[in-house]
């Protein structure tokens, strides 16, 4: 007889809580193979496909495209470890040939490959998750379970543990009087601070689990104001327009903003540079042959030898313990737009990388931020980052550090202006640099030192020479 494993929704690493499904891969009655990838999901970091550890038929599938899940909730139940999985999920005899071939590649003793992503494991749960407790077994359900009797309801006030989602979790049981349907970290911490009584709520996600929607839901009615009935008509006009949820990315860089803007007392400096014999660098090494140089790889690599110069900018601060951590290795983040929002994507080691592989790296990553397959591990461990606001047309911008990082340099447009060169006035390439520091790390001169030298590169390429 076949074994139904139900596959959840694993840690996709990072710290993230939770993922949208965007298109399913696998229906239900479809064969999979172990390892194959079954559903496509977008976190707040990148869109990944998820694969399924088990082999077999799929006979249920959890959630409907746009649908967010959390960690933990489950996602498909896959049907395996038999011989002949006839009807199986509704197909008849096409879904047994399929099935057959399956179980005959797998076997009974290989119904899970252990391949799973970080934190979500087929052999024992793990230990970071000692508090889940599953009201049921934690993978292995009946095939066929049998339909529940028809019979009167029972009484609303009664308790029915037995339904609560696999995985769910009991809030601080000890104290409540039975289960609560809920299972992110996330959404348990937000009513625990705004003092919302889960028990009260009722959920809507998958088999009545708690979101966190229905927490924040449940904190506006508690915080709307008993106004005299003018006011309230004047608030509903307010309210009245389209609401965009900040999920995903444009929710991923709202909170890191908000929390670099809380935690970072930055600074700006900023200064206008002569970008004409850069420029004209540049066009010579693309003129000799080879593979291109993009203006973004060369002032990449001034940025690394600047860094070499100031490494106190190359750091994170840890407040917990009242320490600067500066750090060996240059990890550069460089902000592309996309159709998806803002993402800053992560060139590993730059400064041991040459002008023309920091320009290939560069371009792989920019292709894979507007195809939408950057990894989470491409979009995190920047310890600095340059920005090339440049290409939106604006001259200057007073960014905002990538927390937890210590400093970013903005690059405005490079444009043809009135600029005094050996004494004379001429009409040069002119472009504004601005840098944002922490000023926890440093102070002005450092940050000042560190743009000079810079402007200094750009303006000369020569000088540059003297750090390679």
């Amino acid at each position: 007889m076949a074994q139904v494993l139900e596959f959840k929704l694993p840690d996709l690493g990072e710290g993230l809580t939770e993922a949208e499904i965007v298109r399913w891969l696998v229906a239900v009655g479809d064969v999979v193979a172990i390892d194959q990838p079954v559903v496509e999901v977008e976190t707040a970091k990148a869109m990944v496909e998820v694969p399924c550890p088990y082999g077999g038929v799929v006979t249920a599938r959890f959630g409907e495209e746009g649908t967010e899940l959390p960690v933990g909730a489950p996602l498909l139940t896959v049907a395996v470890g038999a011989a002949d999985l006839t009807g199986v999920g509704g197909n008849g005899s096409s879904g047994s040939s399929r099935t057959a071939e399956a179980a005959g590649s797998a076997g009974a003793a290989e119904e899970s490959s252990g391949n799973v992503l970080v934190g979500y494991g087929t052999g024992a749960p793990a230990a970071r998750r000692r508090r889940i407790r599953p009201a049921g077994p934690l993978v292995s359900v009946p095939a066929a379970p049998a339909p529940a009797p028809k019979s009167a309801p029972a009484p609303a006030a009664a308790p029915a543990p037995e339904r609560r989602p696999v995985g769910a979790v009991a809030v601080d049981e000890a104290a409540q009087s039975g289960p609560v349907p809920v299972i992110s970290p996330l959404v348990r911490r937000l009513a625990r601070e705004h003092d919302v009584d889960l028990r009260t709520l009722t959920g809507s996600g998958p088999d009545g689990l708690i979101l966190r929607a229905d927490v924040e839901r449940a904190m506006r009615a508690a915080e709307a104001p008993a106004a005299p009935a003018p006011v309230a008509a004047a608030a509903t006009a307010v309210t009245r327009g389209e609401r965009i949820p900040l999920r995903g990315v444009r929710g991923a860089v709202a909170d890191k903003l908000s929390r670099s803007r809380r935690e970072i007392p930055d600074a700006t400096c900023w200064v206008d540079a002569d970008a004409t014999e850069l420029m004209a660098a540049r066009a010579s090494m693309n003129a000799a042959g080879g593979p291109k140089i993009s203006l973004l790889a060369l002032l990449a690599r001034i940025c690394t030898a600047a860094l070499a110069r100031h490494p106190e900018l190359n750091s994170t601060v840890d407040m917990d313990a009242r320490e600067i951590v500066r750090l060996p290795e240059v990890h550069l983040g460089f902000a592309a737009q996309t159709e998806r929002g803002l993402v800053v994507p992560v060139v590993r080691n730059a400064h041991s990388r040459s002008a023309e592989s920091l320009s290939a790296e560069f371009a792989r990553l920019t292709e894979a931020a507007r195809q939408g397959t950057l990894t989470p591990a491409d979009l995190t461990g920047g310890t600095f980052t340059l920005n090339n606001y440049g290409v939106f047309g604006v001259d200057g911008s007073t960014p905002i550090i990538n927390h937890p990082e210590a400093a970013m340099l903005g690059v405005g447009r490079i444009v043809p202006k009135p600029w005094v060169h050996q004494g004379e006035l001429a009409v040069r390439q002119v472009v504004q640099l601005s840098f944002t520091f922490d000023h926890r790390v440093c102070d002005g001169g450092t940050a000042g030192g560190f743009l000079r030298y810079v402007a200094d590169c750009v303006e000369h390429p020569s000088v540059l020479l003297r750090s390679l």
